[in-house]
This record gives C-alpha cells, sequence and structure tokens, in this order.
C-alpha cells in the first residue's frame, strides 16, 4: 500500500493538501505524475507560495531522506529539468 503525502518526509499535512488540489494522494501517485510535473502542477496552482524547495522536497521524499541531504549535482539537474519542461 502507497505512503498519504503527509506519512512521507519533508511532506507534511500543507504539502498533502496542496498536492491533493492537483490529485496526487499518495506516495505512488507522487511517484507516476513525477517531482518535476508535481512541481509544475504546485506552481500553476499556488504561485509564488510555491519554491524550489518543495521540489527538493519531494524529491527527497520519494528517495527516503531529508531534503537538505541532496547533493548540489542533484539539485541542479532538478531545477534544470523544472526550467526545460515549462508549460
Amino acid at each position: 500500500m502507497s505512503k498519504r503525502i503527509e506519512d512521507m518526509r519533508n511532506l507534511g499535512p500543507a504539502t498533502a493538501r496542496m498536492l491533493a488540489e492537483i490529485d496526487i494522494l499518495c506516495e505512488e501517485d507522487l511517484r507516476s505524475f513525477g517531482v518535476v510535473e508535481a512541481y509544475h502542477g504546485l506552481k500553476f496552482r499556488f504561485g509564488q507560495h510555491v519554491t524550489i524547495v518543495a521540489l527538493y522536497a519531494m524529491e527527497a521524499a520519494i528517495r527516503g531522506c531529508d531534503w537538505r541531504a541532496l547533493d548540489t549535482e542533484t539539485k541542479e539537474h532538478l531545477r534544470e529539468q523544472a526550467r526545460q519542461n515549462r508549460h
């Protein structure tokens, strides 16, 4: 059974509520949607209230680590993907 968003590391009730508004309700949804697409969905829905840290937090949640533990290369790669894949 897939974890609820609010039970994943780095992602709490506020993030879970925002993700639910873009139809991401559990870990499986987040994995299948993809963190970059989820980030774009959050940015579209919530604008400037969503920062790049949300992207890092979602990636780290899938990896099961603290978002601050992501290495610089991973963060740069995520930022680049987010820039390239804008809608």
